[in-house]
C-alpha cells in the first residue's frame, strides 16, 4: 500500500486503489441474499435466486440452505417501486418449504408490472412450482425436476373434521393460483397432484423440464441465455411471446 492510499484509508477517503462503496455494498447484497443487479446488460435487470428450503415462520434448523421470506418480500417491493430496473429474472432452485410463505411471494411476484422471467434450474419441488409460474414466462432446463403433490403438515395435527376443511382450502388456493398462471387446467393438475403410483411414501408426480412444458404448467424450454432473451423482448414490446401465441 501506497503512503498516499495509507493516508486516505486512515482518514476514510476513497481512492482509485480501493474498492468504491458502491462494489461492497453490491458484494455484501449477494452474499446477503443472493440477489444481484445487472447494470451493463442491453437493460436494467434485476436477478432474485430462490434456492433452498422456502423459510417461513419457523426458523430453518442450522446448516440449511434457506431463502427467507422476510429478505425476499421486501426486495420485490423495492424493485416494484425501482423504475431503473426494467426487468427481474427469478432462477430457481428449491425443494419447497413453508406453504404460506411460498404462496405469498407467488402472488407478489404475479401482481408486479415489472416484467418477470423465472427459469428453473435442477429443481422446483412442492411451493416452488406456483413460484416458478408467478413469473410472465417461465422457463425450464431439460435436465431440472418439478414434484406435484398434496399439501403436507409437519408437527400436531387435529384430527378433526376443520383439520380438512382447512387443508382443502389451502390445497385450492395453490391450484387456482398455479392454474391461473399457466396454461394446464385444474384437473390435470389435480389428477398429477394426487397421483399414487409413483411415489413410495406420498402421492403426486415428480416430471422433468419436457414433461413440464407439455403437460402446459411451464411455458418455455430453455436455459439462462433463452430466458434474458426472452425478458428483453419483454421488456422491449410489453407483453411475452409464447410458441401457441397464448397462456
Amino acid at each position: 500500500m501506497t503512503e498516499k492510499n495509507f493516508r486516505n484509508e486512515q482518514s476514510g477517503e476513497q481512492t482509485e486503489d480501493s474498492p468504491s462503496s458502491e462494489l461492497i455494498d453490491k458484494a455484501e447484497l449477494i452474499e446477503r441474499t443472493g440477489q444481484s443487479v445487472s447494470e451493463n446488460s442491453k437493460h436494467l435487470i434485476h436477478c432474485l435466486t430462490v434456492i433452498g428450503q422456502i423459510e417461513g415462520h419457523y426458523a430453518a434448523p442450522s446448516g440449511t440452505k434457506t431463502t427467507k421470506y422476510e429478505h425476499i418480500m421486501p426486495a420485490l417491493v423495492a424493485i416494484e417501486q425501482d423504475r431503473s430496473i426494467e426487468g427481474l429474472l427469478i432462477i430457481l432452485n428449491t425443494v419447497g418449504g413453508d406453504v404460506e410463505a411460498g404462496l405469498a411471494i407467488a402472488e407478489l411476484i404475479s401482481g408486479m408490472k415489472t416484467p418477470t422471467v423465472s427459469v428453473v434450474l435442477g429443481g422446483g419441488h412442492s411451493i416452488g412450482v406456483p413460484l416458478a409460474v408467478s413469473a410472465k414466462l417461465s422457463f425450464i432446463v431439460p435436465s431440472a425436476t418439478m414434484t406435484i403433490h398434496p399439501v403436507r403438515m409437519n408437527g400436531l395435527v387435529l384430527g378433526v373434521p376443520q383439520t380438512l376443511t382447512y387443508f382443502e382450502a389451502m390445497q385450492k388456493r395453490i391450484t387456482d393460483f398455479v392454474c391461473r398462471n399457466s396454461r394446464i387446467s385444474p384437473e390435470r393438475f389435480s389428477e398429477l397432484m394426487m397421483n399414487t403410483g409413483e411415489l413410495v411414501l406420498d402421492m403426486g408426480t415428480v416430471i422433468d423440464g419436457e414433461t413440464a412444458v407439455k403437460e402446459g404448467l411451464i411455458d418455455r424450454l430453455g436455459s439462462l441465455s433463452d430466458a434474458i432473451e426472452a425478458l428483453y423482448e419483454l421488456i422491449e414490446t410489453g407483453k411475452p411471446r409464447y410458441p401457441d401465441d397464448e397462456k
